[in-house]
């Protein structure tokens, strides 16, 4: 009795630290959706604000480009289920009477069951995920430094497109998820 409330309560307090982790902020894809971008000179661009964080990179708007997910056919094993019936003997006892008086009659059964199981019938064709769909976005002028050009990172969905309506040499502002395209 005391174990299975010990066990209860230890799932409890995990499950508690999950959700506290969970909620803590933050996405588990690791993209942020905050864009932050300004027009050069004109001032009529929106400015929207990011989270500050230390991951965030910031430059001037270079080149967009979106890699497209690749996919291949293959094979696998077609599982289909298969059921037998089947019959099993069951033992019922039944007892009566107390002390030297006790009488204990034994009597079976036919019981009848179904047992599945899948099995390998053939194979089938389903298509396959070679490479994940990516996009990047390339910045100039990386975090302030004009000798930093031509840097590629890999956004969120969210952020490239808010990057892909922006004019070219706007400054951005995100997280990035990778380095590199």
């Amino acid at each position: 009795m005391f174990g299975k409330r010990l066990f209860v309560s230890g799932a409890i307090a995990i499950l508690i630290g999950a959700l506290g982790a969970c909620s803590s902020g933050g996405d588990e894809s690791g993209f942020d959706d905050g864009v932050t971008y300004e027009q050069g000179d004109t001032g009529t661009g929106a400015t929207t604000s990011a989270p500050a964080q230390d991951d965030t990179v910031h430059g001037l708007k270079d080149d967009v480009r979106h890699i497209a997910a690749k996919t291949a056919r293959a094979t696998r094993p077609h599982l289909v289920r298969k059921c037998a019936t089947s019959t099993r003997r069951v033992r019922h006892t039944s007892s009566s009477g107390s002390g030297s008086k006790r009488r204990t009659r034994t009597w079976y059964t036919t019981e009848r069951y179904r047992s599945c199981t899948k099995v390998r019938s053939g194979t089938e064709t389903y298509r396959r995920t070679v490479r994940a769909e990516e996009w990047c976005v390339e910045l100039d002028d990386v975090n302030g430094d004009q000798k930093t050009d031509d840097v590629w990172y890999q956004v969120g969905r969210t952020v490239y497109d808010d990057a892909r309506a922006a004019d070219d040499h706007a400054r951005l502002e995100f997280v990035p998820a990778h380095e590199g395209c």
